[in-house]
């Protein structure tokens, strides 16, 4: 065994050197590439024409606002470090005057925060509130998930299982729990007066939904059974309560992203003196299931209509159904699916993202809550989501990107008109849009006949007839599409950077939306056969070689993989599979075995022997004995989200193997790496290994072997 340790300047010294491109004027650093600040958590105030966001800028995390009609924006908060506390679940107070926001990420199975920098004194999570003039940030309490009173300066949060209370402004002091209740209980909502507040008791194989009233300080649960009930909505005149039911399931294992029918229903409860009745029910097939919506499941609109989403059709869309029961009416029709969803202020309108008309990018689209056709905000290359419309009702907020231009936020009149980039100082002057390629849609098929989409980026100015060095790319989740732009998403808007950094050093790249994504319907989503029931995907990655293997202009003994999580479990798969076709690969924080635990989901039912067999042929470690190729392991050993023990696992079976691989491991961090330095590490480690492994670059030397 030898090990070689080196430095992270020495890894950025060896990305940036024998860049194939910069002669022709086609090169950049990684460091310029991952530069721009990426936008999140984009919300209005409920009046007037205020709206905030986060800016995450090499690490540096701060809450931006902007008022119209100017819209001039401005940085509200004065966090300077890479010190990966994330800020999150932004909102605004009745009166406007204060952004509520979370800092710091939640705890592990263990009962620990995200700590990446292995601060001794250790960190918190904590809701804080930011002053609108002064920018003066106040602690409410540790906890998450925060929702402002709509008339009053109150601010309810979650805390281990529990909501807690702290007021706003002057008045505020030490947070107090709002009541003591079984359970474990969540996801707080104000009735419009600020008197009452509904919540979801969790109590294991059954939910309630409760009510708390403040005056009274007395609790009530909504026709509690043994069902699962969640998602309270107050109606506007906050007289009626809708909410989410489905069956108990106390039988049947549940796993994640499973094939068991879900089935669900909409409920209305006149508050407080009726009894809940059901107004819709979803069928009983698998494409009737509760499908993945969050917040977005279930909406009041206009004229005592509720709006929801479902994948009924085999696509993810919204309908509109009477809170009096009746027809369901579907709003969003066509072979695309519904992603983020917002109302104007009237709630007849519900302002949505979509890739309707364009599969591989998002657009905004509007459509009245009571049904009619759809009409479209925004076209053309870019992709545009987060809608949100200002409290005035004059303005649509968003944010958007294209294949050159990072993600940023966008004002434009709700009425029709040009929008603008808000913060377009807040991109670094040598960010380098102009010599970023644009990729092409690519389509092809895998052996089943499955259409796969994919995005090409070819190297600018590559000379004709020139075999290229390939690297072929896989998303996690799974449940995750990539574009033809800048991500929408943090942790891709990484990888597309580093994509494109690949494709500057004279790389061919090909991003693969392999089956179990998202964007092309619910049978795409859960495909039969797919990852610990089988890797039916992989078949998509194979495909992805072949598409490559058959242009002129791809050396296909030099094609490697890369990817993150579920990602980097079909890099995992190719090398252990396929390492006479895939040479070489970079594999973060990937599942390796599927047949053990992966963290805190349940990917199969572990108590079948059946399906652990099935499991283990379908993951890496069930083809190890042919890995050949060598391979670079990256892994932060605080993932909750796949355990770190997969990759201590991997790293002793391809020691027995006499693999070669290397390793860099980040103590303290998490599954998507809280610090920006760390991100740089990979990348430039990546870059690095393929340069040596794929066009054989440099000395033959390893991290660790």
């Amino acid at each position: 065994m030898k090990t070689l340790r080196l430095s992270f300047a020495s890894l950025l010294l060896l990305a940036a050197c024998a860049l194939p491109c910069a002669a022709q004027g086609q090169g950049f650093t990684l460091e310029q590439v991952t530069s721009s600040p990426f936008p999140s958590d984009l919300v209005a105030a409920r009046r007037g024409s205020r709206v905030a966001w986060a800016f995450d800028a090499e690490g540096r995390r701060n809450i931006w606002v902007a008022e119209g009609p100017q819209f001039q924006a401005r940085q509200l908060t004065r966090y300077d470090k890479d010190d990966g506390q994330e800020l999150s679940e932004l909102s605004f107070s009745a009166d406007g005057n204060w952004v509520v926001f979370v800092r710091g990420g939640g705890k592990n199975r263990s009962g620990e925060l995200p700590n990446p920098t292995s601060d001794p004194e250790g960190v918190r999570q904590q809701v804080l509130a930011a002053n609108w003039t002064t920018g003066q940030v106040r602690v409410l309490g540790e906890g998450e998930g925060p929702r402002p009173s709509p008339t009053g300066p109150q601010v309810v949060f979650e805390r281990d299982g529990q909501l807690w209370v702290n007021t706003l402004g002057p008045a505020a002091g030490e947070p107090r729990k709002l009541f003591q209740a079984r359970g474990s209980n969540g996801s707080p909502q104000w009735s419009p007066d600020g008197r009452l507040v509904a919540f979801t008791s969790a109590r294991g194989d059954h939910s309630f939904v409760g009510v708390y009233d403040t005056v009274k300080k007395s609790i009530d649960f909504v026709s509690p059974t043994v069902d699962r009930d969640s998602t309270p909505r107050w109606s506007t005149d906050g007289r009626r309560l809708a909410f989410v039911r489905r069956p108990t399931n106390i039988n049947q294992p549940a796993t994640f992203l499973g094939d068991e029918p879900d089935p669900w229903a909409v409920m209305v409860a006149d508050y407080p003196e009726g009894e809940a009745r059901e107004v819709w029910r979803s069928g009983r097939g698998a494409n009737d299931s509760l499908p993945p919506a969050g917040e977005e499941i279930l909406q009041w609109g206009a004229d005592g209509r509720l709006v929801f989403v479902s994948e009924q059709d085999g696509w993810r869309h919204l309908y509109s159904v009477p809170a009096s029961g009746g027809r369901a009416e579907l709003l969003t029709p066509g072979a695309c699916e519904v992603e983020d969803v917002t109302y104007t202020g009237d709630r007849r309108s519900v302002i949505f993202s979509s890739n309707c008309g364009d599969i591989d990018r998002r657009h905004l689209f509007f459509v009245s809550t009571a049904g009619g056709s759809p009409r479209a905000f925004t076209s053309g290359k870019g992709s545009e989501w987060s809608p949100v419309v200002t409290g005035d009702g004059n303005t649509l907020v968003h944010l958007g990107s294209d294949a050159r231009k990072p993600a940023m936020p966008y004002a434009m009149p709700l009425a029709g008109g040009p929008g603008r980039m808000l913060a377009p100082g807040a991109l670094p002057r040598d960010f380098p849009s102009s010599r970023l390629v644009e990729p092409q849609q690519a389509v092809f098929k895998a052996e089943d006949g499955l259409e796969v989409h994919g995005q090409l980026f070819l190297p600018a100015g590559a000379p004709k007839g020139e075999k290229l060095p390939a690297v072929i790319f896989m998303h996690g989740g799974p449940s995750r599409q990539m574009l033809l732009g800048w991500h929408y998403m943090y942790y891709y808007h990484n990888a597309y950077a580093f994509n494109q950094y690949l494709a500057s050093r004279g790389y061919t790249v090909l991003s693969v939306n392999y089956r179990s994504g998202i964007g092309y319907g619910r049978a795409f989503r859960m495909a039969p056969k797919r990852g610990a029931r089988g890797a039916s995907e992989y078949q998509d990655v194979l495909a992805a070689a072949r598409y490559l293997r058959n242009r002129a202009d791809v050396d296909d003994k030099r094609i490697g993989l890369w990817g993150g999580s579920y990602g980097g479990y079909l890099t995992a798969l190719g090398l252990a599979r396929d390492s006479d076709v895939f040479a070489a690969g970079v594999d973060m924080h990937g599942v390796h075995d599927w047949s053990q635990r992966i963290s805190g989901a349940s990917w199969i039912d572990y108590s079948s022997r059946d399906a652990q067999k099935v499991a283990l042929e379908a993951s890496p470690v069930g083809s190890v004995q042919k890995w050949r190729s060598p391979v670079l392991l990256i892994h932060g050993d605080d993932d909750r989200n796949v355990s770190f023990a997969q990759t201590v696992d991997l790293v002793r079976r391809l020691r027995e193997q006499h693999v070669e691989f290397e390793q860099i491991v980040f103590p303290d961090d998490v599954h998507d790496f809280l610090l920006h330095r760390h991100w740089l590490r990979a990348y430039a480690a990546a870059t690095d290994f393929f340069e040596r492994k794929l066009k054989g670059r440099g000395d033959e030397r390893t991290f660790t072997r």
